[in-house]
């Protein structure tokens, strides 16, 4: 199994497939991400949440930087294969559904991580300086937007902030997250004006 990144040449996200002790790390580090910010957690206290010496996450992984890029990237690589197959079909109304409704689901499933990438200063920056993520995330509004000029920028910042303030915002924090993800799939293709097809539903 890879137990790191691959680099590519066209620098490019990519799923990695990692270890189970780097899958470990990983998921003790948003954890604590989600409850502390980057900032506020240390490499000490994600050794302590594994289990293990602070040299043995080193071994993973040699800054917390590495971490917070290894997070993300493992995130929204699932979202690679739905982005894969609308860019396949020339960005197709099918298509294109599928991908806004993966994103959704993505959101809905974990939104401790979208809180942590939206808010969190430290990913923020680290993000804003990772090449592979500002080309995953241009590829990712092209595909979900209509307009790739000055209005496509400001529609996708638009619905970027609807769908992590919603997943977010206390007003939605005791419904359930199959009755959340059909309001907002619903709610996000009228926002793109994407009209569902009756043979096209989440989960067929």
């Amino acid at each position: 199994m890879t137990t790191a990144r691959q680099p590519v040449d066209d620098g490019e996200l990519r799923v990695v497939q990692y270890s189970a002790a780097r899958t470990r790390v990983l998921d003790a580090a948003l954890d604590l991400f989600a409850q502390h910010g980057v900032s506020g957690t240390s490499l000490q206290m994600i050794a302590d949440a594994v289990g293990i010496t602070k040299a043995a996450v080193y071994h993973q992984f040699r800054t917390k930087d590495q971490i917070v890029i290894a997070v993300t990237e493992r995130e929204l690589g699932r979202l690679s294969p739905a982005l894969e197959e609308a860019e396949a079909h020339g960005n197709g109304p099918e298509a294109r559904d599928a991908l806004l409704v993966s994103t959704v689901e993505m959101a809905v499933r974990d939104r401790r991580l979208v809180r942590t990438l939206q808010w969190d200063p430290v990913v923020v920056r680290l993000l804003a300086e990772h090449e592979p993520f500002q080309r995953f995330m241009e590829r990712l509004y092209r595909v979900l937007l209509s307009d790739a000029g000055l209005d496509g920028r400001i529609e996708a910042a638009m619905f970027s902030g609807a769908i992590s303030t919603a997943v977010m915002h206390p007003l939605v924090a005791d419904i359930d997250d199959d009755t959340l993800l059909d309001r907002l799939i619903d709610m996000s293709r009228r926002l793109l004006r994407l009209h569902q097809d009756p043979h096209t539903e989440r989960g067929a």
